[in-house]
Order: C-alpha cells, then structure tokens, then sequence
C-alpha cells in the first residue's frame, strides 16, 4: 500500500481503534475517548492532519511519560466571569470538556465570560472547542500556543508557535460559522503532509534552514515557517502569546518548546477561551438572525465562501454511519498501535 492509498473504515470502528490505541498505552477511559472523540471528527470533517495523523504523537507522549494518561482535570471559577481548568498534565479534550459547560453557563450569567487551561497539552485543531461553544448559542473564541516554528516579521529564527485563532458564531437552523486559523502562512500538519508526500508547498510559506526561502517542507521544518501578510500575522501571533501564555500564567512558546522533550507528542501549555452573549451586550433578541441575514449577504456574492464551509458540506454529506476515506499507510500504523501495549 502506497503512502497516500485510502482505505475505507467506518466512524465507529475508526474511533474504537484511536481509544485502544490510548487506553492501551496508558490513557484512561476519560482521556482516551475526549482524544478519540476529537480525532474522528476531524477524520470525518477532512482535517486529515489533525486526525490519526497524530495518534502516534499522542502515543508517544503517553509511552515517554510526559503526558499523563490518568490525569483528572479541575475546574474552578476564581471570578464571576472567569473558569479556570488545571488539566493535571493531561490531553486538552477532556479538560475542554470539563471547562466548556462552565465557561457557557457563565457566560450566559454575565455576558462575557473566559475560560483558561492550563497545565494541559494540545495537539487539536481549535475548530472542536468552539463548535461546542456556538451549540449553546453563543459567540466563541479559541487560541493556543505551541514551540517555536514561526519567525517573527523580519527575522529568520523560529520564535512564535503556529498559534491558531479559531471563533464560532450559531447560525438559526444552520450549522454555525466557524472560523479556525493559524497565524502562519500554513498550518505545521500540512507542512508535515506535504513532506510527507514529497510536495512543494507555495512560495511565502517558510525559509529553509539557511534562513533563504523556500518551497521545500522539508527544509522548512527544519527552518522555520513564515507568519502570514508579514508582520500583520505575527503580530496576531504575539497577541495569542500574550492571552494563551502570559496571562493565563502559562509558558510562553519558546518556553515550552525549551522544556518538551521532543517525543514527537504535544507540548505543554494553556488555551484561552471567550464566550459572548450578545443578546446581553445590546445585540438585541434577534442578533443570530442579524448576524445570519449578513453573512447571507456575505454568501451572495459570486466566489464567495464562507469559512469553514468546505468541511461543513462534507459533514452533511456523509450520511449517518457512513465510511470515511483515510490515509491506507496511517490506518494500518493506528492498528498497530490499537494491537500493542506499553
């Protein structure tokens, strides 16, 4: 089987072999399935390089010790707008599955409300987490850092995580706009695929090693990757610096990138997270229909797509229980995993 044959295998059971896998190296029940949960989504929503793409990352951070597959998120709320998760050194799903309701609940209580994780380590695309958020009628906002890969504008040394953006707002009867981005010109997963697949990747991307640019992924992993539209993307990347690091008390991306062991696994961190209620912010009863009538507006104009889109109409075509379409050669290392034990 080539690298890049598919296989087909049905959600169920491509869920059931992410939790072994887990489970059997160490994770447990509330772990494995929070991580399981969010990697079968994005199988399902053809965000392949969050999806088992990174269940060897998983393992691995299990089978070296730095992650703890055991761990008990706690949650408290040490003020009336903000909820705080400590996820014990533990995977991000099951702390944000933890902190989500609360941060909802509060946000619905005062109209704004924000919700820090710390101690955790993520590995997941932040489209899950404010998904979640816009279900319960509200406006989401999401981000994280990571270890450096990204230089900043001007500079040719990785300083920055990729560090992703990600907001959702609900849509009446409709899925929701979601919004999730990195703040490099491209994600690190799809960098990875493309070296993977001995793909060039678009000029602007990254700088190979000798600080020169270059379309090669493989000499940009080893360089460093660019942030987009120059020092505009870097300066949103500082900003996420500043909210997922700095002031939810967690490391800084150079400072978790100093500390991680390089297991090929996640790295330690935090993710902040906002909820909106707009409807107690003046927005009005009718600010979901408002805001849909725009982005009906928006959707109008010819070559027009709406973010996240794409992914939504794959989901709605995939029928209840139907077989997704994955990476032949990843599969059968997922099976591997699923089969051994630590």
């Amino acid at each position: 089987m080539t690298s890049d044959s598919l296989a087909q295998i049905a959600q169920a059971e491509l869920h059931a072999l992410v939790l072994s896998a887990l489970l059997g190296h160490g994770a447990s029940d509330a772990q494995a399935r929070a991580v399981a949960d969010t990697v079968t989504a994005a199988e399902r929503d053809g965000s392949h390089s969050h999806g088992i793409f990174r269940v060897p990352g998983y393992v691995a951070s299990l089978r070296s010790g730095k992650v703890d597959g055991q761990a008990v998120p706690v949650l408290s709320r040490p003020a009336p707008a903000s909820v705080v998760v400590d996820a014990a050194g533990g995977f991000a799903p099951l702390a944000l599955a933890t902190g989500i309701p609360a941060l909802c609940e509060t946000a619905r209580a005062t109209g704004v409300a924000v919700l820090s994780i710390g101690n955790c380590y993520h590995f997941a695309a932040l489209w899950h987490e404010v998904e979640a958020i816009a279900a319960e009628g509200l406006i989401g906002f999401a981000c994280t850092v990571a270890t450096p890969m990204v230089a900043p504008a001007g500079g040719a040394r990785p300083f920055f995580g990729t560090n992703p953006l990600a907001y959702a707002v609900p849509r009446p009867g409709r899925l929701p706009l979601v919004v999730d981005q990195a703040s490099a010109a491209m994600a690190r997963g799809d960098i990875m695929l493309a070296a993977e697949a001995g793909r060039a990747v678009p000029e602007g991307v990254g700088l190979g090693p000798d600080g020169a640019p270059s379309t090669d992924p493989a000499r940009i992993l080893e360089g460093a990757q660019l942030p987009f539209g120059g020092y505009k993307g870097a300066a949103i990347a500082l900003l996420i610096e500043i909210l997922a690091g700095g002031a939810i008390g967690g490391p800084f991306s150079d400072e978790a990138g100093a500390a991680d062991n390089a297991d090929g696994g996640p790295p330690v961190g935090g993710e902040f997270l906002m909820a909106l209620d707009p409807a107690q912010l003046g927005g009005g009863s009718d600010w979901q229909q408002r805001i849909d009538g725009f982005l009906d507006r928006l959707s109008a104009i010819p070559g027009t797509r709406l973010p996240g889109a794409r992914r939504h109409e794959r989901r709605k075509a995939l029928a209840a229980g139907s077989p997704l379409s994955v990476n032949g050669a990843r599969l059968t290392a997922l099976r591997q995993l699923a089969d051994t034990r630590k």
